[in-house]
């Protein structure tokens, strides 16, 4: 009856046709909003750190973001080129070469490197149906950031407070990817909450150090 009904006790055709489909589609989706966003970008333009919003002012998109968005292609496709050539299991876990078996859970299981961070927030909850609500919400919340960058002047390199939450950011993401990949033990678990708060602390002090910047720049 499972089965019937493309389900079961272990993964089978059903499930991964389904995630084969949905790994073919998803890749031409990207191409689409990238295309959506170089169109939007042509017409409209791009904003600027001062928040100008005279043409005369704007930085052309060709040639300087043309050539610019060419360069970093170029390393990026040059650096994917080294990886798979070079060393294709670099980023890969050992564990991968272990031949699974279906009714087994693997004792230190964990999902790619770039899927830690969300992990690590994932298990630092002991309620499982909580631990799912702020997984989703870890990156659900990432979508807020172009809402919430309501500031006279645009970008953070004017922004004494906003560049050193930023860069706190930053190194939490990379201390949870870190948590992400280490067993399920103290000091590790304590560890994980400490810094999933601070990771969904930054996303109501930033919008907080945005509104006084305004008021403060309004005063003067």
């Amino acid at each position: 009856m499972f089965n019937e009904f493309g389900g079961g006790f272990a993964v089978d055709n059903a499930t991964l046709t389904r995630f084969f489909t949905f790994h073919f589609i998803l890749p031409f989706i990207i191409l689409a909003i990238v295309i959506i966003h170089l169109l939007f970008l042509h017409q409209t333009g791009s904003s600027n750190p001062l928040g100008l919003k005279i043409n005369l002012d704007k930085i052309s998109f060709h040639p300087f973001f043309s050539y610019k968005d060419l360069v970093g292609f170029i390393i990026i496709l040059f650096t994917l080129i080294i990886i798979s050539l070079v060393a294709p299991y670099i980023l890969g876990d050992p564990d991968n070469f272990i031949p699974a078996i279906p009714l087994v859970t693997p004792v230190h299981i964990q999902p790619e490197w770039y899927f830690l961070f969300a992990y690590a927030i994932l298990r630092s909850i002991p309620n499982k149906l909580g631990g799912v609500i702020l997984l989703i919400l870890s990156i659900a919340i990432l979508f807020i950031l172009p809402f919430s960058q309501n500031t006279i002047i645009k970008g953070n390199q004017f922004l004494t407070l906003n560049k050193i939450t930023f860069w706190i950011y930053i190194n939490l993401v990379i201390l949870l990817t870190w948590i992400g990949a280490r067993p399920v033990e103290d000091p590790y678990i304590l560890i994980g909450q400490e810094l999933t708060i601070l990771y969904f602390l930054y996303f109501i002090i930033n919008p907080l150090l945005i509104n006084f910047w305004n008021n403060t720049l309004k005063i003067y």
